[in-house]
């Protein structure tokens, strides 16, 4: 299920966030107390069923909610990319019975650049870290929401 705000989303518990990508997705999980956040290896594709690979990872972490980055235009406007996310995330929603919640991306790049500066494979990170700032600032939405 979509929420439209925190509200109904689960305080405790491991969440998997995401940086979604048309052909990279970020994943990001916090630990059961939603302290700590750890990155994951991105994922790649092209025609595989991402939404498979990502049930497949909600199942290992044991994942109880789902936070997903809306990349909205500094006019507060949506774009295309914002549209694809939207559907991935109903498709999503149409399998997996967890809460799914978005959380505005606006500078997470610039912010995970920052994390990974004068580390290696940055490339290789970035998704995830960005998918890591996400999180971040979703759990604290969250908390003050409490």
């Amino acid at each position: 299920m979509i929420l439209t705000d925190f509200k109904d989303f689960p305080r405790t518990g491991r969440i998997l966030g995401i940086d979604w990508g048309a052909r990279r997705v970020g994943l990001a999980v916090s630990d059961p107390t939603q302290e700590f956040i750890f990155t994951r290896p991105q994922i790649e594709y092209k025609n595989e069923l991402l939404t498979e690979k990502i049930i497949n990872i909600v199942g290992e972490e044991n994942v109880v909610g789902i936070v997903i980055g809306l990349p909205i235009r500094s006019n507060g406007t949506e774009s295309e990319t914002t549209l694809e996310v939207r559907k991935f995330a109903t498709g999503l929603s149409i399998v997996s019975d967890l809460p799914i919640i978005f959380v505005e991306e606006n500078l997470t790049s610039v912010a995970a650049e920052e994390n990974l500066a004068g580390k290696k494979n940055k490339k290789q990170k970035l998704d995830s870290e960005s998918a890591k700032v996400i999180l971040e600032n979703a759990i604290a939405l969250v908390r003050r929401d409490i």
